[in-house]
């Protein structure tokens, strides 16, 4: 895996994050837009590594990502599913803005990262490249009116 490939998806990352949360975004707005851009990640992917293949890269990226934050473990105990993923973002919402912001953006930074070590980072970019340009587009046309 390219250094430069995992260092663009990071800020990439962040950059959608903390467009979708807003500038004024509280802990809450960070979980929302976290788990939004999780949706629209795992449909991306789900047409080339499946449901099952979509699910257990997200657990092992949790996994690994609680190492850094280990008040994820707690939520990665609440279930599967729906279930799991409202537990989730409720565990999210609870915890300051900077913390919440930097587990949401690792969260999604391991999960491009292992799926890119599975697929390769041209696929990658591929399938979750449209993901975070969508809001780059959005901010160049607002800062172009």
């Amino acid at each position: 895996m390219s250094t430069t490939f995992q260092q663009m998806r990071r800020a990439a990352i962040r950059e959608t994050l903390a467009r979708r949360a807003g500038p004024t975004a509280d802990s809450g707005g960070v979980a929302l837009a976290t788990f939004q851009t999780w949706r629209q990640m795992a449909e991306r992917v789900e047409p080339v590594i499946g449901a099952r293949g979509v699910e257990i890269l997200f657990g092992r990226a949790l996994h690994l990502t609680t190492k850094v934050f280990p008040w994820l473990v707690t939520a990665g105990a609440h279930g599967a599913g729906a279930a799991f993923l409202a537990s989730l973002q409720t565990c999210f919402a609870a915890q300051e803005l900077l913390i919440a912001s930097d587990a949401g953006s690792a969260l999604l930074t391991m999960f491009a990262d292992l799926l890119a070590n599975l697929v390769g980072d041209s696929l990658t970019e591929r399938l979750l490249g449209v993901v975070w340009s969508s809001s780059k587009q959005v901010r160049d046309q607002e800062s172009q009116s």
